[in-house]
């Protein structure tokens, strides 16, 4: 069979055109490729807040930037024996008059921690709230910022001494700015400023050795503090805790004494066990800053007197989380 073209350049024409349309259609298809490419290499990918700055709410006798994730159920005891001072007569302080709490938190939304909690001492009943300002961030925010904030009220039935002529009187709040950095894997900082309230500026009473009198010790409402913490990771599951806590306030009488404190942390994913040595025996943050009597450091009031330093305590700290 003889195939005859009978127009040469008709045909010519319409395989140009083919070849244009193939041209075209690839030069479209890398243009959209170079554009998505483009695109991907100009939006980086969103940053996502550091993780595990701390591994628990607390550290030692404060509380930590971290809040619990949406639906977590927290409980903590939390247990500290004597002062250490009276050696092996009381072993140290462990068989000697303790002090301990329990408490159970709740995050029902994000960023938003509830708690309330009882201690033995003053049969002292609180309520908490703590919240995630900020996370720390790479390229966004260089710090977490959490607010903690605490309401206690005394309950028990009799004093004995007439402090509370009224039932605010048995008031005492909390509220806290605490500020972390996660330096490395293995370093995290953070300082927290803090205020307290007192409702009844009474104080307590003690017994004035010279006459044999009752004696009333004056203080102010508000008490300033600031609190220093720090936590080095040994490995996966220990770390070494390290808590300073500075009052700024000077009040009348009874001026608090300062806190240092340091100890080990062992950690697993629902578990937290803190132990630990310090000056604070209450187990209330208000409390502890207005009235500690135990003092790391020897020193002579403005009266003359003088307090004995090293006056340390044994401590733990026991968290369960459920999620």
């Amino acid at each position: 069979m003889k195939l005859t073209i009978k127009s040469p350049t008709r045909l010519l024409k319409a395989g140009l055109c083919m070849v244009c349309c193939l041209m075209l259609h690839q030069v479209s298809v890398f243009a959209q490729d170079t554009a998505a490419t483009a695109k991907q290499a100009v939006t980086p990918a969103k940053a996502k807040p550091v993780k595990n700055t701390f591994q628990s709410v607390w550290i030692i006798d404060n509380q930590t930037v971290m809040v619990p994730v949406k639906g977590t159920f927290e409980m903590d005891i939390q247990h500290r024996f004597g002062t250490v001072d009276k050696g092996y007569s009381d072993f140290w302080g462990l068989f000697a008059s303790s002090n301990i709490r329990i408490g159970v938190g709740y995050a029902p939304i994000n960023n938003l921690n509830l708690g309330i909690g009882i201690d033995k001492f003053d049969m002292l009943w609180d309520v908490s709230a703590k919240y995630a300002i900020l996370k720390q961030t790479n390229g966004k925010y260089p710090v977490s910022i959490t607010y903690y904030g605490d309401l206690a009220a005394d309950t028990r039935k009799d004093v004995g001494n007439a402090l509370f002529a009224h039932q605010t009187d048995r008031l005492i709040s909390f509220n806290q700015l605490i500020i972390a950095r996660k330096i490395n894997d293995k370093l995290s900082l953070q300082v927290a400023p803090s205020i307290t309230h007192q409702n009844s500026v009474q104080g307590y009473y003690t017994k004035n050795d010279s006459t044999g009198q009752t004696i009333f010790q004056q203080m102010k409402h508000d008490h300033f503090a600031i609190a220093f913490s720090g936590r080095y990771k040994l490995g996966d599951a220990t770390s070494v805790l390290v808590n300073y806590d500075q009052p700024i306030t000077k009040h009348g009488t009874n001026n608090p004494n300062p806190n240092l404190s340091f100890g080990f942390e062992f950690a697993t994913s629902g578990h937290t066990f803190q132990l630990f040595m310090g000056n604070y025996t209450m187990l209330n943050p208000g409390k502890n800053n207005l009235f500690n009597a135990n003092s790391p450091f020897a020193y002579t009031q403005a009266d003359g007197t003088k307090v004995k330093g090293g006056k340390f305590v044994i401590g733990f700290n026991i968290t369960r989380l459920w999620n």
